[in-house]
């Protein structure tokens, strides 16, 4: 179970957005890889993209500017309550299942 998922809202902890806020757009790699996780944060880490025309799909050619995957350890989850950057822990319920939590508030995350 990974701590951060899909549509969490995120805050940059490092680099050159640091401080800025994002939701995860997509989770890339997988959970035990030498790589480590990535992911791709709406709004930050914004590269520019030259892309070749191409008049099959009706795309034109030009610079695109696009967001570029970030290392999962450079990015923090954002609880709403505080409006800072938190931790995450698991816990399970008492109906058997297994949920994220904030571990400065103990709020369980997910519904």
């Amino acid at each position: 179970m990974r701590k951060i998922r899909k549509g969490d809202s995120v805050v940059a902890v490092v680099g050159k957005d640091k401080g800025r806020q994002g939701v995860v757009l997509a989770v890339i790699g997988k959970e035990h890889s030498t790589k480590g996780l990535r992911v791709v944060v709406e709004g930050l880490n914004l590269v520019k993209h030259h892309t070749k025309a191409n008049p099959a799909q009706e795309k034109p050619g030009g610079i695109v500017e696009r967001e570029a995957s970030l290392a999962i350890s450079n990015v923090a989850i954002l609880n709403r309550e505080t409006g800072k950057a938190d931790r995450v822990g698991f816990k399970k319920l008492e109906d058997g299942r297994k949920v994220r939590v904030f571990k400065s508030t103990g709020e369980v995350i997910d519904f």
